[in-house]
């Protein structure tokens, strides 16, 4: 399969040192690691949010740290999709309107608005949420409003989505919900790259990297032959050997 994201030799005040790794179109790949391991920092550099000391990060062939601030922004809103555990939506805003914001600012109105609410609308039908389009933020549940963020990051289209502990805040039976549309958008061709400390939600993605001391220090891919509690099983396993 073919590298949607590249990384080489990336290094970050200190924190990251000499990150190289590339992510395959389609795949969903897991970030584990300690508190204080470089985790979101690593995530934040990938994604163009903050700007590396050194090294390259190739996204869809454009290599993003040669990229002004400006130009960055534009890239991050034309071909990523971002979900992170506070999910920062505006309380003035139903949930529809939320999920049109990233839309809008790219467009700026050369898509008519009833297409890209058409498009909002399918996102939130496939993910369940298609009734509450008017619902304030405060109305819903939080497994409801991160399905919410989920339709915001996809509402671009975009190439690859960064989620930094998407399940985070959510107790286990909604993050199992959570994972599984996230399952879902993997299976019909998003590539999702995720940082999380949770087993189980690591053991549904295809390979895992383990981050220690601002390097990878192990890589490992449960097999998809194997069940669900026996890839959660096998990966529990092989963090213990990484000393999790």
């Amino acid at each position: 399969m073919e590298e949607l994201l590249t990384v080489k030799k990336l290094c970050k005040d200190g924190i990251l040192k000499d990150i190289s790794f590339d992510v395959k179109i389609r795949e969903m790949v897991a970030i584990m690691g300690p508190s204080g391991s470089g985790k979101s920092t690593l995530l934040y550099q990938v994604s163009g949010m903050d700007r590396a000391d050194s090294g390259e990060v190739w996204i869809d062939g454009t290599e993003i740290c040669a990229l002004s601030e400006d130009e960055r922004a534009k890239l991050r809103l034309s071909r990523m999709g971002f979900v992170f555990q506070q999910m920062n939506m505006l309380k003035n805003l139903n949930l529809l309107d939320n999920i049109l914001l990233p839309a809008s600012r790219l467009n700026r109105g050369k898509v008519p608005r009833k297409e890209l609410e058409s498009r909002a609308r399918r996102l939130m039908g496939k993910m369940g949420i298609e009734a509450l389009a008017q619902r304030r933020i405060t109305e819903v549940s939080g497994g409801q409003l991160q399905r919410a963020c989920i339709c915001r990051s996809m509402i671009n289209q975009p190439k690859i989505l960064f989620a930094d502990e998407p399940t985070g805040a959510l107790n286990q039976s909604t993050a199992q919900e959570v994972m599984a549309e996230f399952t879902r958008l993997n299976q019909e061709g998003t590539t999702i790259l995720m940082v999380t400390h949770d087993s189980k939600v690591a053991a549904k993605c295809g390979r895992i990297l383990y981050l220690l001391d601002g390097r990878i220090q192990g890589e490992f891919s449960p097999t998809g032959a194997m069940g669900e509690k026996e890839r959660e099983a096998a990966v529990s396993r092989w963090l213990a050997g990484m000393g999790w």
